[in-house]
């Protein structure tokens, strides 16, 4: 399972996945989006299901769980890529329900998702977990504006650890990956905002990175992430300039 496969990251870590011979069940939002992966992946002579799946809410991930366990009898492979980068801004002006769903999407539902999954792969003595993180984690300083983001990552690093504790030598294995600054509709729509509304600074810094022309492409961040996919490492944070 690929949670956020409707494009970015995700969609080329399924696609990558499906090539190498794995059925993938594509969850996100946007059924338009999962389709069009979905279609790729058939393209490519691949099996995949898409879910949409709204992962702010609890009811809908358990649907997807008990859908994908009765179906599939579980996965093998969950690679937690959604999240969500707003709010944006000086946190005096930040929504705190807004904050919440920030939470809740890139935190809780990783969390929901290896709980509804992990039974089956400690049975079968196998798994393999990846969260997918940001190098805010390591410099929660470095983006201001970015705080409900920065808190989230650093959370979902401190789980996948303390998690990986909990199942070590289980044959289960859960790390996350930092993806490095990767050429995303999420970037684009950060570019988009009202530089007076999240800040100067920190709307420049994701102009500039854009203008410099030295942003991965997905598939190239996606291709550095499966590398580690089948070592023994578990309790990790990958970055995308580690190669395997």
């Amino acid at each position: 399972m690929v949670t956020g496969a409707g494009r970015g990251i995700g969609k080329a870590v399924a696609l990558q996945l499906a090539q190498g011979g794995a059925r993938v069940v594509l969850v996100a939002r946007s059924i338009d989006q999962l389709n069009e992966t979905a279609d790729k992946v058939r393209e490519l002579g691949g099996h995949a299901v898409a879910i949409p799946t709204d992962l702010s809410r609890m009811a809908e991930i358990a649907r997807t769980v008990a859908h994908t366990n009765e179906v599939f009898g579980g996965v093998d492979i969950l690679i937690n890529n959604a999240a969500v980068v707003a709010p944006l801004g000086p946190t005096g002006n930040v929504d705190p329900t807004a904050w919440a769903n920030a939470l809740a999407v890139n935190v809780v539902a990783v969390a929901a998702f290896s709980v509804g999954f992990l039974p089956a792969m400690l049975e079968r003595n196998w798994g393999r977990i990846v969260n997918v993180s940001s190098s805010i984690a390591a410099r929660p300083d470095a983006m201001i504006g970015m705080n409900a983001y920065a808190a989230s990552k650093a959370a979902l690093e401190a789980h996948t650890v303390n998690l990986a504790a909990e199942v070590a030598g289980s044959g289960v294995t859960v790390n996350a990956y930092r993806p490095g600054s990767v050429d995303t509709a999420m970037q684009a729509w950060i570019r988009a905002q009202d530089p007076e509304r999240i800040g100067r600074e920190l709307h420049g810094w994701f102009t500039a990175s854009f203008a410099s022309g030295q942003l991965m492409t997905p598939e190239e961040s996606a291709r550095s992430l499966l590398s580690h996919l089948f070592s023994e490492d578990s309790g990790r944070v990958w970055d995308v300039s580690d190669h395997v």
